[in-house]
Formats: C-alpha cells, structure tokens, sequence
C-alpha cells in the first residue's frame, strides 16, 4: 500500500487543497491552486473558514 493518493499514482489533475465556495459564487482554493472547481476532493462554504461574506451578501439582499 502506498501513502500517495491515487491521483497523484495515475498522474491526474487534481488539487490537494479544499475549496472554498464563497456567497458571490466566487471560488478559491487553499492551495491557490489553478485546476478546475471538479478537481478538488475537498469543498466547503466560505463561513466554515471564518468568512463574512455570506452574512453581508444577504444584508445587503435584504436592504
């Protein structure tokens, strides 16, 4: 058994870091990485990570 994950044996496009959905639709992964949205394995919305944007995206819905 080896310790390199599967993608990186197969040499696969891929990304180690988690992506982070923010309220705007915006993006963005922990390892500022280039792939693709459907490359990552890991994926969380931005208030997981302490962003406010969610917050003020829906304030201002709201105003």
């Amino acid at each position: 058994m080896s310790d390199v994950c599967r993608e990186c044996r197969e040499d696969l496009d891929h990304c180690h870091g988690t992506l982070v959905h923010h309220a705007s639709f915006f993006v963005e992964c922990t390892d500022d990485c280039a792939t693709p949205d459907g490359l990552h394995s890991f994926a969380v919305d931005c208030e997981a990570v302490g962003c406010t944007c969610a917050v003020t995206f829906v304030a201002s819905a709201v105003s």
